[in-house]
């Protein structure tokens, strides 16, 4: 009988830490109980090698903290890559698909697979054809309108000239520049052209194109394309766009290697992105303006809208902190920034 009691004892602790783990509160992630069910979101980016989007991808990791995993994966410039990973989120169940789609005509197929699988999916950076948007009711998109930062770009130049009257270096009152722009096709790239020289139009000046040539987003490409324009316009070239700050640094290379930068022998080049190796620009002087594309909060923005989707809540303006216009998109603001306001942008 002695010995039963010890044994009957041991049946009874085992059994009251049994029924205590079980009846414990899952975490919420953080290390913290909690009520809410952990989630997981699949987010996809063009390629991880362009400077802006390692912004929007750090931004989108610092948001996550303490709120959702997030499985972020490079989709190598290659939509079928990125068509395959999207397809492995889906069979891993994730709760939510935050893309960055590599070609955004594609955008429709992805939306097809999200919807067959019940995925809420968040589109960011590269807008979707609004015929694909209009699919569903559980996609989003997450950006900023490329036309506002093309409109700033021309604004900087017009200023600039204003500004300068000497800058019209053959003084036919005539603009002469050069456009160094992003990829074929993509809104951005054709917006930010087309906008940039109507804002210098608007301002009351004349322009000429004296070449126009694609870098792909890429400061290399950059750097060579401007050294073919110097080639063939040399001291004609009276200012420099570029749809990114990429190709507008390697544009400054080439121009340093022509000899400027130094004494009075000066062109003005303005990006758009506010990298932190452009504001570096601004501060030396090489780099005229950029126009910040917030990482930042087109990171959080996604972060923060992904995550009520993975919940199965509807997103609001309250809860995922930002404004949503027309029930499916979240616009970020651009901001014209120069040496006199680089702060701004740090």
């Amino acid at each position: 009988m002695k010995k039963v009691v010890p044994i009957l004892l041991t049946i009874a602790l085992f059994t009251a830490v049994l029924f205590t783990g079980c009846g414990s509160k899952p975490t919420d992630g953080t290390g913290d109980s909690g009520g809410e069910k952990d989630v997981t979101i699949g987010c996809a980016i063009y390629k991880f090698d362009d400077t802006f989007m390692t912004g929007v991808r750090n931004s989108i990791e610092d948001a996550a903290k303490g709120k959702a995993k997030v499985d972020i994966v490079d989709s190598q410039n290659s939509q079928p890559t990125q068509n395959d990973k999207v397809d492995l989120f889906i069979t891993k169940k994730v709760d939510a698909l935050a893309i960055n789609p590599v070609d955004r005509t594609a955008a429709g197929v992805l939306i097809d697979r999200a919807k067959g699988a019940d995925t809420p999916i968040v589109f960011f950076n590269r807008e979707p054809m609004p015929e694909d948007m209009a699919k569903w009711d559980k996609a989003y998109y997450v950006g900023a309108k490329a036309e506002e930062s093309g409109t700033m770009s021309g604004e900087l130049i017009a200023d600039y000239f204003k500004a300068h009257p000497e800058a019209d270096k053959n003084g036919d009152g005539v603009i002469q520049y050069v456009m160094l722009k992003g990829e074929p096709g993509h809104q951005d790239a054709e917006l930010r052209t087309q906008y940039s020289i109507q804002a210098i139009e608007d301002a009351g000046f004349k322009v000429e194109k004296l070449a126009e040539d694609t870098a792909m987003w890429d400061r290399v490409k950059g750097q060579e394309k401007m050294q073919a324009f110097i080639s063939s316009h040399g001291n004609d070239i009276e200012a420099v766009l570029a749809n990114n700050d990429d190709m507008a640094l390697g544009a400054i290379e080439a121009l340093k290697a022509a000899g400027y930068f130094k004494g009075d022998k000066y062109i003005p080049v303005v990006g758009v992105d506010a990298t932190e190796p452009a504001l570096k620009a601004l501060e030396d002087g090489t780099l005229l303006g950029t126009v910040l594309n917030d990482a930042k909060n087109q990171g959080k923005a996604t972060l923060n809208l992904a995550n009520v989707l993975a919940k199965g809540e509807k997103p609001t303006n309250d809860n995922v902190g930002y404004e949503i216009v027309d029930d499916q998109y979240i616009w970020i603001p651009y901001k014209k920034i120069t040496k006199d306001n680089i702060n701004d942008a740090k």
